[in-house]
Parts: C-alpha cells; structure tokens; sequence
C-alpha cells in the first residue's frame, strides 16, 4: 500500500505545485509592484530627507554669511535678499533683519519685517506672538503709545505665553505715561505671580525700588 500511497501524494504535491506557477504567472506582478513601490518608497523618503538636509544647511550658510557682515546696514541687505523655504524659516530671518535694522536705526524696516510674521496665518502661535512683542518694544517705535499698549495687552491674556513679558513693558509704559502709581501695582501683580521668572522678579523688584516703593509692599 505504501507505493501506491506514495505515488499519489507525489501527483498530488505536482498539481499543487502545477496551480502555485500558474497563480504566479497571473499574479505575481501583484507581488512584483508592492516589492518595487516599498524600494521606491524608501528611495524618495531618503532623497527628500537629503535635500532637507541640503536646503537647510545652504540656508543655515546663507544666514551665518549674513551675519557675519560688518555692519548692520550690510546685515539688513544680506538678509533681505534670503529666500526661506518654509514659514518657519523665513519668520526667524525675518526677525534676525528686524534687530539689525533696530541696531542699525531703521525702526520702520524693523517693524515692516516683523509685521511680515505677525500676519502670516501659516506660522504657529508662539513665532506671531514674539514678532508681535518685539514690534511693540522696538527702540524709537513709529507705533504711538497707544498702539503699543494694545498689542501688548493682546499678550497679557491668560493662557499666553509671553503674558508676565507684556505686563512688564506694560509697566514700562505705565511709567513712560507719567502714571507711577498704576507701575507700581503692576508690578506688584507680576511679583505675586506663580509664573514669574526669577529674573523677571529681579527687574520688576528693581523697578519698584527705582519708583520709590518696595517690593514687599502691600
């Protein structure tokens, strides 16, 4: 019996390997495009990350370049003529140009460079709200006293980042107003604050003593 058994599972095993060819033959580019695609795939994936990596360090160049400039009109040229790939980027630049066209006194460059990253609805929170805090602290400013106090007060809201920042320029504006008083209980508030910075606190306590108060005050 075991001949004829023998025999029949070898017929068996050669139909079976008989249907496998053929489902190959009909299939089997199936196989052969996943096979390709996934090789492709991570072939694209790599030359993206590689001209990531290119496009960054030319920016990176460029920007160093730029700063290595002698002057900060020759900054403020170099840098304006970057082209930045990416929101991001071109916020960092942007802000880079605004403080050496500050230093180099150009406050209304500065502030039309900044306005640049406040506006741009791509960029994350945090990038609108600095460049919106540098432009209301610019040295000699062309925004009026008023103008400054309410983009400040649009960052000292809960919740924000630069909150306890904003109420201590809007301290400095309390002051540059002729209203000491309302400084000081500002500033009183910032010291109270959970959230205050140890040099913040520093500043502020400072800022009561050069007022005239102390910072334990009631």
């Amino acid at each position: 019996m075991s001949n004829p058994d023998s025999f029949i599972d070898e017929v068996t095993e050669e139909v079976r390997r008989d249907k496998l060819y053929a489902l190959l033959k009909r299939y089997g580019w199936i196989g052969i495009v996943a096979v390709l695609a996934l090789v492709g795939g991570a072939a694209w994936h790599e030359y993206s990350q590689s001209q990531k990596r290119v496009q960054a360090q030319a920016l990176g160049d460029e920007v160093l370049g730029a700063l290595d400039a002698e002057t900060p009109e020759a900054r403020v040229a170099q840098l304006s003529a970057i082209d930045a790939p990416t929101p991001q980027t071109r916020a960092v630049v942007a802000m880079l140009l605004a403080a050496d066209a500050a230093q180099d006194g150009a406050p209304d460059t500065a502030a039309q460079a900044l306005e640049s990253v406040t506006v741009d609805g791509e960029l994350p929170e945090i990038y609108r709200d600095i460049a919106t805090w540098k432009t209301m602290t610019l040295q000699d400013s062309p925004l009026s006293l008023e103008d400054r106090r309410a983009g400040l007060e649009g960052l000292a809201v809960p919740g924000k980042p630069l909150r306890l920042l904003a109420e201590e320029q809007l301290a400095l504006l309390d002051i540059e107003a002729g209203s000491a008083d309302a400084a000081l209980e500002r500033l009183r508030r910032i010291l109270e604050d959970s959230e205050i910075t140890a040099g913040l606190r520093q500043r502020a306590s400072q800022l009561i003593v050069a007022l005239g108060g102390t910072p334990n005050d009631e």
